[in-house]
């Protein structure tokens, strides 16, 4: 029992060993020890909403035409509230626009909000 007892430590021993190594070499999987970088607004702006609104915001593009889509740099957009338009965003708006609260987040959806009021200044 007490030869087993050692045969057993050194092996846990050197399973230790042998995870610190890997650790410390970053050669394990290293989703692990960060998480993916999180989106930009812009980036979410560009992968979600540019298709209707454009890239400058205008809604000048072949979908935006067909469904109306606002131009956010417009006074129009931008007197709206902070409120409305994250419910906007967040919820859809009409048959055209898509809700994103759930896909990307209450704050993501405010960063979103933030990223077109922009527009504005351009």
């Amino acid at each position: 029992m007490n030869r087993f007892m050692r045969v057993l430590g050194v092996a846990v021993l050197a399973v230790v060993v042998c995870l610190i190594f890997i650790l410390a070499s970053g050669t394990g999987d290293s989703s692990l020890a960060s998480p993916a970088p999180q989106k930009s607004a812009q980036d979410v702006y560009l992968d979600k909403c540019a298709v209707c609104h454009a890239k400058d915001g205008s809604g000048n593009t072949a979908k935006g035409r067909k469904v109306k889509a606002k131009d956010l740099r417009s006074a129009e957009i931008q007197k709206m509230s902070d409120a409305d338009l994250i419910k906007d965003v967040g919820k859809g708006k009409g048959k055209d626009m898509d809700g994103f609260e759930k896909e990307l987040g209450a704050d993501m959806v405010k960063q979103l909000v933030a990223y077109c009021r922009s527009f504005a200044k351009q």
